[in-house]
């Protein structure tokens, strides 16, 4: 029988440190490199679990996509270091002061292993801008 045959929650919530940048500006590259923005804390040290991740619109954009790249815990300057894990696609937004801004949410429910974290980027330039967070909690 396999040792790990119960269930394992996180113990700690994580939010980053600081209110993620806005993402505004386009980012071509697949690879993790250039223009990314940190959208979670560094996995600790039994590694941590993201349940989702959210992107709220601040106001008028065009369509974009937003993708997700898993970073091993060193630069991400370095392409060997990222690895695209996810992506959706964003809507056009526009601003309104009588109606919400519809969030994207992303479901993960995945481990993200020790020293790992997760880095967002768009792929077009957009005026306003979206905010990314990632829901992650250390084992």
């Amino acid at each position: 029988m396999p040792a790990n045959n119960l269930p394992i929650f996180p113990l700690t919530p994580k939010a980053p440190a600081t209110l993620p940048t806005l993402l505004t500006t386009a980012n071509t590259a697949k690879d993790g490199t250039g223009t990314v923005v940190q959208i979670s804390e560094v996995a600790g040290a039994f590694g941590a679990f993201c349940t989702e991740i959210t992107a709220l619109p601040i106001g008028t954009n065009t369509a974009s996509v937003l993708r997700i790249f898993l970073n091993n815990g060193s630069t991400n300057a370095t392409a060997a270091n990222n690895v695209l894990w996810k992506e959706v696609s964003l809507p056009s937004t526009t601003l309104t002061e009588v109606a919400a801004q519809t969030p994207v949410t992303i479901p993960i429910n995945q481990a993200i292993p020790v020293g790992y974290r997760l880095y967002a980027t768009i792929g077009t330039t957009v005026a306003a801008g979206w905010r990314v967070i990632a829901l992650t909690g250390d084992y």
